[in-house]
């Protein structure tokens, strides 16, 4: 068969990369989502991240899906930690963050239940019969979750964003939901009611019990479809008043390190660094969207945070490297390095961290 042939396999990772072929196709006109002001990060029309390294071309993007071989998954790949099931609060200056997969944790503290980028489907994906399906369960199961109070969204992405649990959290718990702007306009356009507050990157929201949480610029883009890249924001959260002070990445490349060292001088001493690890193969292909772990040891140093736990590996087959090459990858980064591998843990779901201890 010739290597450029478009086998099932091929065209099924095709489409299951609708989100990262977004961001390779160029569209005219305004954003669907966002209309505002131009800034250092909205050209009037798309976001894009300034001084970062563009998006690759369509032609880039055909060579991955077309040319290269990913590392086969297995079909099941289990955590060894249960199913968590968390208390209904945990107050004071304690902090639990339990992880639920992929990008989705569970923190509690001051009183508060706070969930990032909820993700309990099956897939990640914009089909129902196709598209990254998970080869674990959720770390806590749905009916588990404490009344969900604040939700933090990072992007669009689909395996960050999957509206069908955010459907779920907002008719059981009607939490406050907070995503950079644009992304309100997705979700509304899923479930009209909704109710969905938008930031602009160094924007800070109080959550009430002396928490507050700031969207900070993270380099990576957006995508529901093909036409409409970069017509949403994206970001991480830093949230303080909780625990020693929290970072959660989102999705980012590591651009030169200075979306650390940026959130460093903004939000010094801060103790939790959740940053991604995984999707990161082939380099000349994902390395301006996501990091691989090396680079978020970097990260890690730069912000000086105490601890990190990595995400974003070993739930949905997204890109070339194997289930199990981020932890394996890390360990090697952590010791070239000379970080204690206590500090920064690979986190399974229904892994644990209270105040120190995983």
């Amino acid at each position: 068969m010739p290597p450029h042939a478009i086998t099932r396999r091929k065209l099924a990772a095709l489409l299951a990369s609708i989100p990262i072929l977004g961001a390779c196709v160029t569209t005219g006109g305004g954003s669907d989502y966002y209309a505002g002001p131009v800034s250092d990060h909205f050209d009037g029309a798309r976001f894009f991240n300034p001084g970062g390294e563009p998006p690759r071309p369509f032609t880039q993007f055909l060579r991955w899906q077309l040319t290269e071989t990913r590392t086969a998954w297995p079909e099941a790949f289990p955590s060894p930690f249960p199913q968590d099931v968390p208390p209904d609060r945990v107050p004071g200056g304690a902090l639990r963050i339990s992880f639920v997969g992929h990008a989705t944790f569970l923190i509690q503290g001051a009183g508060l239940n706070i969930l990032t980028d909820p993700v309990l489907s099956d897939r990640a994906s914009p089909f129902s019969f196709t598209g990254p399906k998970r080869v674990n369960a959720p770390g806590i199961d749905f009916t588990k979750l404490p009344k969900i109070d604040v939700v933090l969204l990072s992007h669009a992405h689909y395996d960050h964003m999957d509206v069908e649990t955010l459907r779920r959290l907002w008719e059981r718990d009607r939490p406050r939901i907070l995503a950079p702007l644009g992304n309100d306009v997705i979700l509304r356009g899923h479930h009209p009611g909704m109710v969905v507050e938008t930031m602009d990157w160094h924007e800070q929201r109080d959550l009430g019990m002396g928490v507050t949480t700031t969207l900070e610029a993270v380099h990576h883009w957006s995508a529901r479809g093909v036409f409409d890249r970069n017509h949403a924001l994206w970001g991480g959260f830093v949230l303080k008043g909780i625990g020693d002070g929290i970072f959660f990445a989102g999705d980012t490349g590591f651009d030169q390190g200075r979306p650390f060292r940026r959130i460093a001088q903004r939000h010094p001493g801060l103790g939790m660094a959740l940053l991604p690890i995984g999707a990161y193969e082939p380099r000349w292909f994902m390395q301006a969207q996501h990091m691989n772990p090396d680079d978020a040891v970097q990260g890690f140093e730069l912000l000086g945070s105490r601890q990190a736990l990595g995400y974003h590996w070993g739930t949905f087959n997204l890109t070339n490297e194997g289930v199990d090459s981020a932890p394996a990858d890390l360990a090697q980064a952590l010791a070239a390095k000379g970080v204690d591998p206590a500090r920064f843990v690979a986190a399974l779901p229904g892994l644990v961290w209270t105040n120190g201890v995983a």
